[in-house]
């Protein structure tokens, strides 16, 4: 069988556009005489689509940053409350996405193999499915904490808290495996959605999910907001004069935190959510890619946000990195802002 007859496998997330990365001679004439376009070497494909090297590299990033969080949690027995499982729950689907964007990187332009894509698509799903599952599950524990402060810390919270994990691991499994049981749109090219192999359907599952949750995780935080600044404003009217209490300027600062978390998560994830709703396969590339790389940047930054400015996990980061605790963070005693 020639090379013109085999099906060739596209190394990318999307489906073919023979015009995606070329231009068109309409409107200009001449009548200059050229030879025949075979008499010409055929021009060089494009080796690697800059867009993957993008994806590969935040993945590699992502990666890297959420295994010394998944290490520092693993290997430390002091880090086994509630919270710091549902961080290391986090950590983890951030650190399976990562890897899947590497291997879909590298599989796409090495081993070019429909199977391969699928699984590495699949594992890719699953993990950013765990990843917001395991965001959505850090705010219903932050609104426990704070609703039931003084029974927070029993065995309930414990068993509760298992799960959630085994629930949210579980459905990110099931969303994952969609593709790779054969729901892809490998067969028929009109059923795919911005992202290939995903149909359209699955895609809008995926994205009504995600807008359900974000209206969820809204919710939660406005009422975090309020427990927060009802106590803030318990406390300062013992103190006779409400804006010269530091706890209210510290609580004002944990409100402020909690509407970054907020905003980055809906920044960062939004602006996919919404375009793969309305676009299909047939959308220029270059939307896709730029609402789909910021996506994956919000696992970078779920670390930064989640555990490295938890003052447990920076005591674990500096015993693991020098073997010693700096006396200002052994002493430093917890705040509001910190939420």
């Amino acid at each position: 069988m020639s090379d013109h007859n085999q099906a060739s496998v596209i190394p990318s997330w999307l489906t073919p556009d023979t015009t995606a990365w070329s231009g068109t001679n309409e409107g200009f004439s001449d009548n200059t005489t050229y030879p025949p376009l075979d008499s010409f070497p055929p021009l060089p494909p494009l080796l690697v689509n800059p867009w993957d090297i993008v994806l590969c590299s935040s993945g590699t990033l992502i990666a890297c940053e959420n295994a010394l969080v998944v290490l520092v949690i693993w290997q430390n027995p002091a880090l086994r409350a509630p919270m710091f499982l549902l961080i290391g729950s986090l950590a983890l689907a951030d650190l399976l996405a990562g890897l899947g964007l590497v291997l879909h990187f590298t599989f796409a332009y090495l081993l070019r193999s429909d199977s391969a894509q699928l699984l590495t698509v699949g594992l890719v799903v699953a993990s950013f499915s765990a990843s917001v599952f395991s965001l959505l599950a850090i705010t219903i524990d932050r609104y426990l904490s704070l609703y039931y402060a003084l029974t927070y810390n029993s065995e309930r919270t414990a068993a509760f808290t298992y799960t959630m994990l085994v629930l949210l691991w579980g459905l990110s499994l099931c969303l994952g495996l969609l593709p790779v049981t054969g729901i892809n749109c490998l067969a028929e090219e009109s059923t795919c959605s911005v992202v290939r192999p995903l149909t359209k359907n699955n895609v809008a599952v995926l994205s009504v999910s995600f807008l359900l949750l974000f209206g969820l995780m809204l919710q939660l935080y406005v009422q975090i907001c309020k427990i927060v600044m009802r106590h803030a404003h318990q406390i300062a009217l013992q103190h006779h004069f409400l804006s010269a209490s530091p706890h209210y300027v510290t609580t004002r600062k944990g409100v402020s935190t909690l509407a970054i978390i907020l905003g980055t998560f809906a920044a960062c994830w939004m602006p996919f959510t919404v375009y793969s709703l309305i676009a299909d396969y047939t959308y220029p590339p270059l939307y896709t890619y730029a609402t789909l790389v910021p996506a994956t940047y919000n696992s970078v930054i779920n670390p930064v946000i989640y555990a490295f400015r938890n003052q447990e996990i920076q005591k674990a980061l500096w015993l693991v990195c020098c073997g010693c605790i700096p006396a200002s963070m052994a002493h430093r005693a917890r705040t509001p802002s910190d939420v």
